[in-house]
């Protein structure tokens, strides 16, 4: 990097867009995915907790390779060398992702096999690495198993002049092995079986001496293979696993009915070009030179691991029962204070406006909010955007149960939301089954914005009811992901609602939006308003900082307005938990833009958006991150907090999370995270504080209902 910002634009201005001032956004994600991984390595954490963590990081890594390695191998087949942000080619790109990823499932494995892996023996929970490690009455075992439960599930397929090499399906785990006829000198022949996913993977043998011991189901077929192939001698078996790519591509233009086409593209995944092969350690030479021929996987794309395949599986050990000690103690959302159990939301929110902060307060009267609406005899319509819901969701349930009660139901349903592209496809076809009126989402756009709309009538005239959020509509994440939602019946916003479902359904533009900002068209440029305001004021020398918080950052409009504000003093803290392509500390340049990203029990999930604007400060919540995608590519959402109080409870999450020292990691300028220095400084863990505070709230105002309760009596109060 030149020492002087300067010489990177002609006349000695600084062009902010150059390059080198920007990083890879998939080199980024492998910095995040370590980050992850930082937290399964750290022995202040419960040990069952460090599984979970490596575990989420090989779920992490496996999306990572179907959609973005994926995407990055077929702009190379299709000859594409436009350079990224950072000024790389896609062949520049895999050949640093190679080392990289290749890096990082060397420290996945040496973290499991150097402190998970002895630390669990001594926890009492001992993990057999191979069967040969059994004793004779755990073989018997595990052979009675194998016979009972196990084979009669089984499908070996073996491979010769009638019978092709078989589909080996994404992500499956399956053992491959060599065979030879019994008593023949034929040559080697190959056969294979896939490890049953309707089966535990974690098989626990009976306890010995008050230890507990868990053997793969992998190791179990093994060890058993040959009674799969009664005709052939098995001269070497070794588990394999392969990665597909399984970024879609859907023709919407073309298409005639979206949802089928969708699944016609679904099935595809399935057979999508090989991009990952990983293999056992010590797996024979000749078995694996058969699987790299047959899948036509290049010798950087194949991972020998020296461990478990597909680390997942960590998840299962971790829910073994028993270990509750070497978790941390679940936690359960806490009662909000505006929405005590049993009220009339509409009554509530007419009070004024109510925010809420999951998962440390429940997702329960969003649910409510629905279900009261689908019953309320003066609801006339309900109006929702769904992109991710639960697998037994309540919000379907209700609505479904809205339009049998003669409401009128529109319900947006992303069919394109990745991965949920099956289950969206299910609820979509039962809502529409109860009468309610499905929109699939608009061509050539993915609908990502989180709202929902009740029309009541009430004694003075037609009221909207609005439920706007950061997170998806899924009960079940709430739980786990950081996200803000606000209720309001402010009318301003209101007609805004109603304006983004005709957009939606009719494709109507309104002349103009009264609070919400809305992508692809409108929300890039508030953005940008919004950043260069600041750095109008701070020219002027009056009051001008951007605190903002979001899941990633790699749009070069945004970094770039954003240097430009830096340029000019604007003070910009960030709080961006997964990519960012954003460099700090750039001499005249990104001197006054701190970055930081928080990974803890929760994942950050919620986008919150600060703007002083000269003592008059602005706070805005939404479903974007300051990505491309969203911002010019998707239909989102941006609404703003108004109320004061609500202001500064938004103003409160940010200052707790500039303020953590136990879970943040800030970027440093030559592009590394480092946790932050804690000498001299008090331990301040963001989640705990808010997961305290909002219990507190929950306490306080139950009791205060309580002595509302015992002070009056009915006569008292007439």
């Amino acid at each position: 990097m030149k020492d002087n910002a300067k010489e990177s634009g002609k006349g000695g201005k600084t062009k902010f867009t150059d390059p080198q001032y920007y990083t890879n956004r998939e080199l980024s994600w492998i910095l995040f995915n370590r980050r992850v991984l930082g937290e399964a390595r750290d022995k202040n954490i419960p040990l069952f907790e460090r599984l979970k963590f490596l575990s989420i990081t090989a779920s992490n890594l496996d999306e990572f390779f179907m959609i973005r390695i994926a995407s990055l191998q077929d702009m190379v087949n299709a000859g594409y060398e436009k350079k990224d942000i950072a000024g790389m080619t896609p062949v520049q790109q895999l050949a640093a992702l190679d080392k990289a990823v290749h890096e990082l499932v060397e420290l996945q494995y040496s973290t499991y096999n150097r402190s998970l892996f002895p630390a669990l023996t001594q926890s009492g929970l001992t993990v057999i690495r191979s069967h040969e490690q059994l004793t004779k009455e755990e073989s018997a075992y595990i052979d009675q198993y194998f016979e009972e439960n196990v084979y009669p599930v089984l499908t070996p397929m073996a491979v010769d002049s009638s019978r092709p090499f078989p589909l080996i399906r994404n992500k499956t785990l399956n053992i491959g092995a060599m065979v030879r006829g019994k008593g023949s000198g034929d040559e080697l022949e190959f056969a294979t079986v896939q490890v049953p996913g309707v089966l535990n993977r974690v098989v626990e043998l009976p306890e010995r001496d008050g230890k507990r011991r868990v053997i793969f189901l992998e190791e179990i077929i093994e060890r058993n293979i040959s009674k799969l192939f009664l005709n052939y001698d098995i001269v070497c078996a070794h588990p394999f696993r392969i990665m597909r790519n399984a970024d879609l591509t859907i023709e919407e233009d073309e298409a005639a009915d979206l949802l089928k086409e969708i699944e016609k593209q679904l099935k595809k995944r399935q057979w999508g070009q090989a991009i990952r092969l990983e293999v056992e350690a010590g797996i024979d030479k000749r078995l694996l030179k058969f699987l790299k021929r047959e899948l036509a996987v290049e010798e950087k794309n194949i991972y020998t691991i020296d461990g478990p395949l597909d680390l997942t599986v960590l998840m299962k050990l971790y829910g073994l029962d028993g270990f509750e000690s070497l978790k941390t103690p679940g936690y359960e959302p806490k009662a909000v204070p505006e929405l005590p159990a049993g009220c009339n939301i509409f009554d509530e929110i007419r009070k004024g406006d109510i925010l809420l902060h999951h998962p440390y307060q429940t997702f329960a009267p969003v649910v409510d909010f629905i279900r009261q609406a689908a019953s309320d005899p003066k609801v006339l319509a309900i109006k929702q955007t769904l992109y991710r819901v639960s697998g037994h969701s309540p919000i379907i349930a209700a609505l479904a149960q809205a339009a049998e009660n003669g409401k009128q139901v529109t319900v947006l349903v992303e069919l394109k939301a990745r991965f949920d592209e099956e289950n969206n496809i299910v609820w979509a076809r039962m809502l529409e089954k109860a009468g309610c009126h499905v929109i699939y989402g608009l061509v050539g756009l993915k609908t990502h914005s989180k709202i929902t709309l009740a029309v009541r009538r009430e004694e003075d005239g037609i009221r909207r009811y609005v439920h706007l959020g950061t997170g998806n509509y899924n009960d079940a994440t709430a739980k786990i992901y950081t996200d803000m939602g606000l209720f309001t019946c402010s009318e301003p916003i209101g007609e805004d609602a109603t304006a983004v479902f005709n957009m939606l359904s009719g494709y109507s533009e309104p002349l103009m939006w009264n609070k919400l900002t809305l992508a692809p068209l409108w929300l890039k440029d508030k953005f940008l308003y919004l950043i260069q305001r600041e750095q109008k004021y701070a020219k002027e020398g009056r009051p001008a900082r951007i605190i903002a918080k979001m899941n990633a950052l790699c749009d070069r409009d945004i970094i770039a307005a954003l240097y430009e504000a830096s340029a000019a003093g604007v003070k910009i803290d960030l709080i961006v938990r997964g990519i960012c392509c954003l460099k700090t500390g750039i001499p005249g340049v990104s001197e006054n833009i701190t970055v930081r990203s928080i990974v803890g029990n929760f994942l950050e999930h919620s986008r919150i958006f600060y703007f002083e604007n000269d003592e008059h400060c602005e706070l805005y919540c939404g479903s974007a991150d300051w990505m491309p995608r969203n911002l010019e590519r998707r239909v989102e959402i941006l609404f703003p907090v108004e109320e004061p109080a609500l202001k500064e409870e938004l103003l409160h999450i940010l200052q707790v999370q500039l303020a953590d020292t136990v879970k943040a990691s800030v970027l440093q300028p030559d592009g590394a995270y480092e946790k932050v220095d804690r000498r001299g400084r008090k331990a301040v863990c963001a989640q705990e504080q808010f997961a305290k505070e909002a219990s507190a709230r929950a306490k306080a105002a139950s009791a205060e209902r309580t002595v509302s309760k015992r002070t009056f009596t009915p006569a008292e109060h007439r």
